[in-house]
C-alpha cells in the first residue's frame, strides 16, 4: 500500500475524528446506511463493505453470526446458532460457497487447528457441547461434561463458549456461559486440570467468554482467557497459572484472535456516560505486540495517561454487538455480530 495513499486516509480520517463526538445517549443505536466510511486509528484504518456476507435468508438464514476463522484454503467458515445451516462457508468475494450442519441449537465457539497437515475444527455449543470435526462437518470426537466425569458437581452449570488447541494438542474449553472454569483436556479428550472459575480475584474470571493460545513469542507460549464482565484478557500459563491481566476499560471483549504480532478483539458492548453496560455499543479492539491498545475500529482513539489506558466507547453507530474478528493475509477485518437483526458479517477492508 502506497505511503501516500495510507498518508491521506489517516488525514481524512484524522478530520472527520475531530468532528466526531462519541454519544452517551441511552437510545438504541441503529446502523445507518453507509458506504465507504474508514474507521480505525493509527495504521489500522479500514472502508467499511457492510453488505459484504449479504446471502438470500429464504435460501440461508442466520440467527446469530459467532465466529468465523480462515482455513488454509482461503475460505472463510463460519458458525450460527441456526439449524438449517449452523456452517456457512464464504470465500473472500463473500459468494457462498457451501453449508452444513443442523444439530448446534446454539452453535457458539469455532476454533480451526492443523493436525499435520490437515485443518480441524472445534464446535463449542452452549447446550453442552464440544466437538471435533473435520472441516466438510465430519464429526471426530465429542469431549465428555464435567458433570459426567466428577469434576462438576450436579448442579453446576456448564454452558461452553470456546475452545484453543495447544502444541502439543491440549484442548482448552472456557465454559464462559456457565461456571467460568478453563477446562483443560489432552488431545484424546482425558481431563487434566480445570482453573479460573468465577470471582474477582486476579486468577478467576467474569464471563470466560474466549480463550486463544498466545504463541507470538514462541519461547513463552501462554493463554489468554476473556473475562468479559472485568473488560480484560487474563494471561495464565499452559498449566493454568495466573500471569497478569490486560485492562480494556468500557470493552466488553469477546475471545482474543491472535494474528501475527497482534491481538483482535470484538467488543460486544462498551460503557457509557453512567458506566453502564449499553445495547448495540460494540466496536473492534486491537493491540500491539505489547498488549497496548492501538486502534478501535467503531469506537473511540485509544488514550493513555501515565501508561493507564482511559475508557474506550463506541464513537460510530456501524456495529450493534462485535462478536469476533477474523483477519486475511492481507489483513482485512470479517465482522461477526450477536443480536444485531440476524445482519451477515461486514467486512472491513484494511487500507
Amino acid at each position: 500500500m502506497a505511503n501516500s495513499r495510507r498518508d491521506f486516509v489517516k488525514k481524512t480520517t484524522l478530520a472527520s475524528t475531530a468532528l466526531s463526538v462519541p454519544t452517551y445517549a441511552f437510545t438504541i443505536l441503529k446502523k445507518p446506511e453507509l458506504h465507504d466510511d474508514i474507521i480505525g486509528h493509527g495504521d489500522h484504518t479500514y472502508r467499511v463493505h457492510k453488505s459484504w456476507g449479504n446471502l438470500d435468508p429464504n435460501s440461508t438464514p442466520i440467527k446469530n453470526c459467532h465466529e468465523m476463522v480462515l482455513d488454509s484454503r482461503g475460505r472463510l467458515i463460519m458458525i450460527t446458532d441456526e439449524t438449517k445451516n449452523n456452517i456457512i462457508i464464504y470465500d473472500k468475494s463473500g459468494k457462498l460457497i457451501s453449508t452444513w450442519g443442523h444439530e448446534y441449537k446454539s452453535g457458539h465457539g469455532l476454533t480451526l487447528f492443523k493436525e499435520g497437515n490437515e485443518d480441524m475444527l472445534f464446535i463449542t455449543d452452549p447446550e453442552g457441547k464440544v466437538v471435533k470435526t473435520t472441516v466438510d462437518g465430519k464429526v471426530l470426537m465429542e469431549l465428555p461434561k464435567p458433570q459426567d466425569i466428577g469434576v462438576y458437581s450436579k448442579n453446576m452449570n456448564y454452558k461452553p463458549t470456546e475452545t484453543a488447541i495447544a502444541p502439543n494438542g491440549d484442548i482448552y474449553v472456557s465454559d464462559g456461559y456457565g461456571s467460568d472454569w478453563i477446562l483443560q483436556f489432552n488431545k484424546d479428550g482425558e481431563f487434566i486440570r480445570k482453573f479460573g472459575g468465577r470471582g474477582h480475584n486476579d486468577e478467576q474470571l467474569n464471563n470466560a467468554h474466549g480463550v486463544a493460545i498466545d504463541d507470538r513469542d514462541p519461547n513463552n507460549i501462554t493463554l489468554l482467557c476473556t473475562s468479559r464482565g472485568h473488560n480484560s484478557f487474563k494471561r495464565f500459563t499452559l498449566d493454568g497459572k495466573y500471569i497478569s491481566t490486560i485492562f480494556l476499560p468500557g470493552a466488553y471483549v469477546c475471545r482474543p484472535v491472535i494474528d501475527e504480532e497482534n491481538i483482535y478483539s470484538g467488543v460486544c458492548w462498551s460503557r457509557m456516560k453512567y458506566l453502564e453496560r449499553v445495547p448495540n455499543s460494540g466496536f473492534v479492539t486491537i493491540l500491539d505486540k505489547n498488549d497496548k491498545v492501538i486502534s478501535n475500529p467503531g469506537g473511540t482513539e485509544p488514550k493513555y495517561e501515565d501508561t493507564e489506558l482511559q475508557l474506550m466507547l463506541q464513537s460510530t453507530p456501524i456495529f450493534h454487538h462485535c462478536h469476533d474478528v477474523c483477519v486475511d493475509e492481507d489483513k482485512n477485518l470479517y465482522i461477526c455480530q450477536w443480536n444485531a437483526n440476524k445482519s451477515y458479517p461486514i467486512k472491513l477492508e484494511r487500507v
